[in-house]
């Protein structure tokens, strides 16, 4: 069990943000306030970190896989699970991106909550900084998901990506287009200094 830092709510469900982990944010509660999840999906959530949007959708889904590099994360959201009593219906996984599956597995639906902040190569020296910095662009990570996720998407399959105008959604919006999928805007906050974030839908179609 993790000493955690502090409890955080979300609807009817409860999140302890433990040490090492991302606590959520403003991406993270406009990307669970959008999160449409059909009844039976089977949900890939990628960089799950306190375990908040798989969890909010294991409610709908008949399964949630939750990945996150940070073995912090994956203990944390494990905890996170039983408190909202839907460890059942969740399986963790330590992995990078989409390194830990092969060709054949497949998902309803793909979350990522993408590290998408400019930043240099040497900031990256703790598991909270790896959360959130995107490289220089703030597209380090977002491309490399990008490459890995379409996939793994089952037919008429859907990601749900979250970056902010930081890192470019157009050009989000236009790599997944080359992949053949169906592309849309589907949530917007706007933020001081120029920042948007942008909740990003891709539909295999």
């Amino acid at each position: 069990m993790q000493f955690p830092l502090k409890r955080l709510h979300f609807g009817k469900f409860v999140f302890d943000v433990c040490e090492n982990v991302y606590e959520p944010a403003e991406d993270s509660f406009l990307f669970a306030e959008n999160l449409d999840i059909e009844k039976g999906a089977e949900v890939l959530d990628v960089g799950t970190g306190s375990g908040l949007l798989a969890i909010v959708a294991a409610e709908k889904a008949d399964f949630v896989v939750a990945v996150d590099f940070n073995p912090y994360a994956i203990r944390c959201a494990k905890e996170n699970s039983v408190i909202n009593s839907v460890r059942r219906k969740m399986v963790f996984i330590q992995s990078g991106l989409l390194a830990a599956f092969n060709e054949y597995e497949k998902f309803d639906v793909i979350l990522f909550n993408a590290p998408y902040l400019p930043s240099a190569e040497n900031e990256v020296d703790s598991w909270i900084v790896r959360s959130w910095a995107g490289g220089v662009n703030g597209r380090h990570v977002i491309d490399e998901f990008i490459l890995q996720a379409p996939p793994h998407l089952k037919a008429h399959g859907r990601i749900l990506l979250m970056q902010s105008t930081l890192a470019s959604a157009e050009e989000t919006i236009q790599k997944f287009e080359e992949f053949g999928l169906k592309t849309r805007i589907k949530a917007e906050r706007q933020l001081p200094f120029f920042e948007t974030l942008t909740l990003i839908e891709a539909k295999n179609v």
